[in-house]
């Protein structure tokens, strides 16, 4: 049966430091004079606000679960500026009890002082992009924090009374060995947080690594040793796999993660944030997504002409995009959510079901369906099974 899936908020800082030559992430180097304070925090969290009320007839009277500041590095905003966007935020959107809102943080660009006003401001979990506790990886991967910069962050946070923590980090690293990736798991395991998102690099496009590749990287063997043996090591310490790259202790997996990877809906506010709404009586799935530049995006946001694109998933194009997000999960998902969500009967994907069976890539029964062991290591050749 057709339904509102849960409503998160997505909201994006675009601003850092330094572009990361991994990143193709919509981050963009600030380099104005006067450091920190010459960011325009006031007018970003304006737009912010005005472009919350251009979307909110899209999901008048629907409760918020879920909020999460990425970037970018949100940690360059101070905390009295995620505490004016989440009080106006509140005010427009009925948020629900103990709502899990995440900042994402760059140990290097925090001033350790703020994380007890980040709290005070409703932030109830922080993510660290630490990626390696080895100094070499991570100068060769153009971070501008040390591994001691990250232990004192992790602990500063903890001391402020943040306890819902996530670290991330990479294996198959230039000049990176086994016994490396191991340490770097290890290390984070002495910091106790309560979550690991710990994912391979990948040489994407329109990046500089794309376009320069380092060397030394491992190849495709001892990377898959590397994640068997770090998370068998993650395992070990308590930390259960529940998603591709998501590890996490009893009850402190990412609840806005979950909501993408069950094809829930969230609202997506600033510089090109992409959005997923189910809109109507229909329940018609919309994408959208805003400008991308903050330039553009500042000087139009609130109005139409701050809007990147809308596309409505066409039926044909749903079973794709639900499987896309669903078949990340070790678990998988029941099929009545498929229907739920996409408005579609199981029929429409039966044949395709029965292709990914007879492969051994998907378990499926009656009212479940979920990746097996080779499903999940050739997660892309699943997926695609579902293009139309």
């Amino acid at each position: 049966m057709l339904s509102t899936p849960p409503l998160s908020l997505y909201v994006h800082l675009p601003w850092c430091v330094r572009k990361c030559p991994y990143c193709d992430f919509n981050s963009h180097e600030f380099k104005g004079e006067g450091g920190r304070g010459a960011l325009p925090f006031d007018a970003y969290v304006d737009a912010l606000i005005a472009d919350l009320d251009h979307d909110l007839p899209l999901v008048w009277g629907r409760t918020v679960q879920t909020v999460f500041f990425g970037g970018g590095t949100p940690s360059l905003f101070p905390p009295d500026a995620i505490d004016r966007f989440l009080q106006q935020a509140s005010s427009r959107l009925r948020f629900a009890p103990n709502a899990e809102i995440t900042l994402e943080t760059n140990p290097g660009t925090v001033e350790h002082g703020p994380f007890t006003g980040y709290r005070a401001a409703g932030v109830n979990r922080l993510s660290f992009g630490v990626q390696s506790f080895d100094d070499g990886c991570l100068q060769r991967l153009g971070r501008i924090h040390s591994s001691d910069d990250a232990q004192r962050a992790v602990k500063a946070a903890q001391d402020a009374g943040l306890d819902n923590l996530n670290i991330d980090l990479m294996y198959a690293l230039p000049g990176q060995t086994l016994a490396m990736a191991l340490d770097d798991v290890e290390r984070g395991i002495a910091l106790a947080p309560t979550h690991f998102s710990h994912y391979q690099l990948t040489l994407e496009p329109n990046t500089v690594f794309a376009s320069r590749p380092p060397s030394g990287i491992p190849d495709d063997d001892d990377a898959w040793d590397m994640q068997e043996q770090c998370q068998a090591r993650l395992a070990d310490a308590g930390y259960a796999q529940y998603e591709t790259s998501a590890y996490a202790k009893p009850d402190r997996q990412c609840t806005h993660n979950l909501n993408y990877w069950r094809f829930g809906d969230y609202l997506g506010i600033g510089a090109g944030a992409h959005g997923k709404l189910t809109l109507g009586a229909s329940q018609q799935v919309l994408r959208r997504w805003k400008l991308k530049h903050p330039a553009a995006y500042l000087a139009n946001a609130g109005s139409a002409a701050g809007i990147g694109g809308d596309e409505f998933l066409s039926e044909s194009r749903l079973p794709f995009d639900f499987m896309l997000n669903a078949l990340r999960l070790n678990e998988g998902v029941p099929l009545t959510m498929f229907e739920a969500r996409t408005g579609l009967p199981r029929a429409a994907i039966a044949g395709t079901l029965e292709i990914a069976r007879e492969r051994g890539l998907l378990e499926v029964d009656e009212a479940w369906l979920r990746p097996t062991e080779l499903g999940r290591r050739f997660a892309n050749d699943v997926i695609g099974l579902f293009l139309a």
